[in-house]
């Protein structure tokens, strides 16, 4: 061994090392560094070591002083090196920050980190790493919409109000349509899913007809009332209305929060209203479909039905619809709204006022 390099190996370090190479799933590096140490333990010379291990003295030196200097957690890790290539100074971030933030050349729609990297004169990795060193990712958009409305204010306070405070002796209904919905039969069948392999699925389909979904979610209890017709006209709300008048509790008013679709402002639709005193229409503001909880079921369907589905018919479809309402109805789930109407007042303005000053 080497002058001045003497090993204490405890009895606990011998378990860990004895246990790290009998680890078929050890890194080799690690393997090797911890047979150098047991062999140098049981008082085994330089050479005797390098032939079994196949390495040179520099090396079983190296990991000698290694291990009595860190202990065997010191043989795990690999020392840091030097980059041969010199770091890149703050000014390039910069330049590369304010390229980014600004319009690529030509008619090109965002930077690609290719361009980028021709355009600063440095390398691709360079620039992904200023990218995500600033939270930069200019290959990625969101789509937004702000409401022009000019009753925003007061149909944002009258909906949130009906959701965290229902008026009493009365149920709260979220209505939508969810229209031209596709019965989707594949080309081919697919394979199912296994170990390493997704399940796979057509990228073509064969339509089987349409079917448009008439929902109500009772925000009080999660209950939700649903019926299935061919087309998407005030006549089918209003046919849709009645089976809710039926099955709603007859000692109740009923306040019914929905969109500015025209079919729900149709001159039939109002006198409809007329006739039915105890229904009240509570209307979002327009391009506020979050603001309508049953869109919230309407995601869960397509997600866990209608996405993946595979369906002959449009008797199909509607026959999977019903039976994902009944089981939706055998647990259902208060809605509960959370967000303050303040925090979504004070965004909305700041988005106009930014896009007001952008434009």
């Amino acid at each position: 061994m080497r002058t001045g390099i003497w090993l204490t190996v405890s009895s606990t370090d011998r378990q860990h090392l004895t246990a790290l190479i009998r680890d078929g799933n050890s890194p080799q590096k690690h393997v090797w560094r911890a047979r150098i140490i047991l062999l140098s333990a049981d008082s085994v010379g330089t050479v005797e070591i390098m032939r079994q291990t196949g390495k040179s003295k520099t090396c079983v030196w190296r990991w000698q002083e290694r291990f009595a200097a860190e202990g065997f957690e010191g043989l795990l890790r690999d020392k840091t090196r030097p980059s041969r290539i010199p770091p890149l100074g703050p000014e390039v971030a910069e330049r590369v920050v304010a390229l980014t933030l600004a319009d690529p050349p030509g008619e090109t729609t965002h930077w690609t980190a290719d361009m980028m990297a021709q355009a600063a004169g440095v390398s691709a990795s360079a620039v992904r790493r200023i990218w995500k060193a600033h939270g930069l990712q200019p290959n990625r958009w969101r789509q937004f919409k702000l409401s022009n409305d000019p009753q925003f204010v007061d149909k944002l306070r009258d909906v949130v109000g009906l959701y965290v405070d229902p008026p009493a002796h009365a149920i709260v209904l979220s209505v939508d349509e969810k229209s031209q919905t596709q019965a989707l039969d594949r080309t081919q069948p697919g394979l199912p899913m296994k170990k390493g392999r997704l399940g796979t699925m057509t990228h073509d389909y064969n339509r089987n007809g349409t079917t448009t979904l008439f929902a109500a979610l009772n925000v009080l209890d999660g209950t939700v009332i649903g019926r299935n017709m061919q087309r998407h006209r005030h006549q089918e709300f209003i046919r849709f209305l009645n089976v809710v008048d039926a099955e709603a509790p007859i000692d109740k008013a009923v306040h019914v929060v929905l969109d500015n679709y025209a079919a729900h402002k149709h001159p039939k639709m109002r006198a409809w209203l007329n006739r039915n005193q105890r229904f009240t229409f509570h209307f979002t503001p327009r391009s506020c479909s979050w603001l309508n909880a049953i869109e919230g079921f309407f995601a869960k369907l397509s997600r866990r039905r209608l996405k993946r589905g595979v369906f002959h018919s449009a008797v199909d479809l509607q026959a999977a619809i019903n039976r994902y309402i009944a089981e939706h109805n055998q647990r259902p789930k208060p809605f509960t709204w959370t967000a303050d109407p303040d925090e979504i007042i004070a965004a909305v303005r700041r988005g106009h006022q930014l896009l007001d000053s952008i434009h």
